[in-house]
């Protein structure tokens, strides 16, 4: 598997409280990866840690396949955007991001105009950023992260108090970036079902440690649509289905089967079980979402 970004039980304590406990996560070339968590779960701590903000306690990660030592000539390559972005408040987009392309060693105006066209900034003229609405300003914090060229970019809640049509622009941003440049996004969210729109694969986070990683095929098994089956012979049951050429199911519960391929099909599943032999106690098509999936998973409500 081609990773650009892998950790090893990356740890960060607090006194007696680990942050982060020996976390692992896979992050391959060109996908946008979510991370996943409630307020205070540690998604934050870690993205520090994999910015270089911060030093791990314990553990390590792995950047373009290197390590230690080695590890510090491709920080270079990571672009962020933690928190806030850093604005002067009485300088223009374009000020902002030519000192920053300055530090990173680039000093072009053609290159500083076409970030900002990738942003949608490109005509805010020399109106100050104190002046730009929320929206504006996190767009112009994704074009400082992106200076210099990195291969991966490190968003933390990018799209958090965006109004809906801040969201979509974001949301394009940053599909765009993955897909036209190839450029690897991990990005942290609460706004899970918006998440769920761009993300390729997605760490959930929960009291410091990572519970779930799956790709967006795998959550799609897990979420969407489903059959929520319940039988008088569950074991039979399953015989049927796999004549069905149904193979995608499990338990939800102990005595429930769900099945989350040939969801339309029904009415057809239904005369398939009974010609069989087996009662139908209950069946119904259902949705699960991410949040949902979410809220099953950590045993509660989030903190938006």
């Amino acid at each position: 598997m081609d990773y650009i970004l892998t950790t090893n039980n990356l740890t960060k304590k607090y006194g007696s409280k680990n942050a982060a406990d020996k976390i692992n996560i896979h992050v391959k070339q060109g996908e946008i990866y979510g991370l996943i968590g409630r307020n205070g779960a540690g998604k934050t701590t870690i993205l520090r840690m994999l910015s270089g903000l911060s030093i791990p306690t314990e553990g390590s990660y792995s950047l373009l396949g290197k390590t230690g030592k080695e590890l510090d000539a491709e920080k270079s390559h990571v672009g962020t955007l933690i928190e806030n972005p850093g604005l002067y408040p009485n300088l223009s987009a374009y000020e902002n991001l030519k000192l920053k392309c300055i530090a990173m060693g680039v000093n072009s105006k053609e290159y500083i105009n076409n970030l900002l066209s990738l942003v949608g900034l490109e005509n805010t003229g020399k109106k100050k950023t104190r002046n730009f609405s929320l929206g504006m300003r996190q767009r112009l914090g994704i074009a400082l992260a992106l200076a210099g060229n990195p291969k991966i970019i490190i968003l933390d809640e990018p799209i958090n108090g965006l109004d809906p049509q801040g969201i979509v622009e974001v949301r394009e941003i940053l599909t765009k970036l993955s897909k036209e440049r190839g450029i690897t996004i991990i990005i942290s969210s609460h706004i899970l079902d918006e998440l769920s729109k761009i993300a390729n694969s997605y760490g959930i986070i929960h009291e410091g440690k990572l519970i779930d990683e799956m790709t967006s095929q795998q959550l799609e098994k897990k979420c969407g649509e489903y059959v929520f089956l319940k039988t008088t012979d569950n074991k039979n049951a399953e015989t049927v289905l796999k004549s069905m050429g149904i193979s995608s199911y499990d338990y939800f519960g102990e005595d429930t089967i769900r099945i989350t391929e040939k969801v339309t099909d029904t009415a057809v599943i239904v005369e398939k079980l009974v010609k069989s032999g087996v009662g139908v106690k209950e069946i119904a098509l259902n949705y699960l979402s991410l949040e949902e999936y979410y809220l099953k998973l950590t045993g509660g409500h989030h903190n938006a």
